[in-house]
């Protein structure tokens, strides 16, 4: 299939199918005048792909799963099963995390301080002393 082809049955831009190939999700042949050429197994990758985006996986993590695959092969039912199960924990605990913010966000919204120091969101427990001084970010469980 010519890349315009996927694109259409994909209902993905041709850009978007560029930089998947680029980052090794996806995978093409080049003809004699060096056009890409795909085979039809690619439209599951590209599904498998976008489910897992539309999850809020994100790309580094898809394309690991996705290279545990022998031969870079296309998932089939029981691939994608497995793949599922092993994203699981880390959707879990995405879940988990975007509650908390939730919860958290509620009781902030009246206060607006931002407190480095007091702010449930923005340092919660104070976590941040712990790191010494200066401008310490953090990504919390």
């Amino acid at each position: 299939m010519t890349i315009g082809e996927v694109a259409a049955r994909s209902g993905v831009a041709v850009s978007t199918l560029h930089f998947y190939e680029a980052k090794g999700l996806i995978h093409s042949t080049r003809t004699a005048g060096n056009q890409r050429r795909y085979a039809r197994d690619v439209l599951r990758r590209i599904a498998v792909i976008r489910v897992a985006q539309r999850t809020g996986l994100p790309l580094a993590s898809i394309r690991e799963a996705l290279s545990s695959l022998p031969d870079a092969r296309t998932p089939t039912a029981a691939d994608w099963a497995r793949l599922s199960r092993r994203w699981r924990a880390e959707l879990d605990a995405r879940i988990a995390r975007l509650t908390h913010l939730r919860d958290d966000l509620d009781g902030c919204i009246g206060c607006g301080c931002l407190s480095l120091k007091q702010c449930p969101l923005r340092n919660p427990e104070d976590r941040m002393a712990r790191l010494g001084p200066g401008a310490n970010t953090l990504d919390r469980d």
